[in-house]
């Protein structure tokens, strides 16, 4: 079996630049994709795919220097044509697009899981994508299986193959299957037979090397997309990469831990800063006691002083660290008023 070639979900709501940034940094990630960007009836400026892609300032690449590929959402062929061809010209290291989201607000408004029903309007809004922008810039898609049940799932690859998409990572659940187990790895191998021409990556339920091995096997997939796994075990990849010889223990992971500290205290208000960091010990929890231990110590802490005492045994100068942490990344040092929502079932 050939050498896995891994890539980063996106995951909105957790997954921003700054944990792109330090995942990557970890090894073994080959390409991420960033956060969606809704595209309803307007022509974004380019201040909004800064915002969620800030790697744009960076030719499209983490500063580990791993490339990123903006990823659209929406239901408007032209619509997402025009900002596409927008985005284009800011130099992602691609565009992908969005058939895979079940959020319910999502949905409701035609985006996402809900164009899974839609196989002819997925096809002429990748078609009309494709068209926007330059030849030589990939254009990919992302899937779940189905909406309800996984009937059309073969019609909504060959309806992504032909209209000129280069790969098409699949989650393996229904929308409404969410992220319960199990992912159904082997439906993955069916679509797979009906679109030979198309680069399909497996994604879903990869927590552990044993999982990629099994998912490899079962959907005849040599690149997986890893997701919640990668964020839980940022060793993940090399893990894998290594057929479990490598692995980071508790040190190395908080090493990352308070770098990611550092720049949280840069991009968000004090009142903040806590919420986003238990967002990540929360995930981390499923592969290190320690962080099991220290999400249930500090759960109760939102005092950004009280958290950094309690997690690394002293307080951190975050205007001094993330001034230094934004000139290393080149982006922009405003703060955000507000945070991602608490959420740790929005990714792969």
């Amino acid at each position: 079996m050939n050498t896995p070639r891994l890539l980063l979900a996106p995951m909105e709501g957790l997954l921003d630049c700054t944990l792109r940034d330090l995942l990557t940094r970890s090894g073994g990630i080959e390409r991420c994709v960033g956060e969606f960007i809704r595209v309803t009836d307007t022509l974004l400026p380019d201040r909004v795919f800064h915002r969620i892609l800030p790697e744009l300032r960076n030719g499209g690449h983490t500063t580990a220097g791993v490339p990123v590929r903006a990823q659209l959402l929406g239901s408007d062929p032209a619509c997402l044509a025009d900002n596409a061809a927008r985005l284009a010209a800011l130099g992602p290291a691609g565009i992908d697009l969005n058939f895979g989201c079940p959020a319910k607000t999502v949905n409701r408004h035609r985006g996402g899981a809900a164009l899974l029903d839609e196989p002819e309007l997925m096809g002429r809004i990748v078609a009309a994508v494709r068209a926007a922008v330059p030849a030589q810039m990939p254009v990919s898609a992302k899937m779940r299986l189905g909406l309800r049940d996984d009937s059309r799932a073969e019609d909504c690859a060959r309806a992504i193959a032909e209209a000129g998409a280069c790969e098409l990572v699949i989650h393996a659940r229904t929308r409404d299957q969410g992220y319960r187990p199990p992912a159904y790895w082997a439906r993955i191998a069916d679509v797979r037979a009906v679109v030979p021409e198309l680069q399909v990556v497996a994604n879903g339920e990869i927590w552990t090397v044993d999982d990629a091995r099994r998912c490899r096997a079962e959907s005849g997939c040599d690149r997986l997309m890893l997701g919640r796994g990668q964020v839980a075990d940022p060793g993940l990849a090399l893990a894998i990469l290594s057929d479990g010889q490598q692995t980071m223990d508790w040190p190395a992971v908080l090493h990352l831990l308070r770098d990611f500290w550092e720049r949280v205290g840069l991009q968000f208000e004090p009142r903040h800063r806590a919420g986003r960091l238990k967002q990540w010990l929360y995930l981390l929890r499923r592969r290190h006691p320690e962080a099991d231990e220290a999400h249930a110590r500090l759960r109760a802490v939102n005092d950004p002083v009280a958290m950094a005492l309690g997690l690394f045994g002293a307080a951190t100068d975050l205007r001094a660290a993330g001034a230094v942490a934004a000139q290393e990344a080149g982006w922009s040092s405003s703060k955000r008023e507000g945070a991602p929502a608490f959420s740790v079932s929005a990714g792969a």
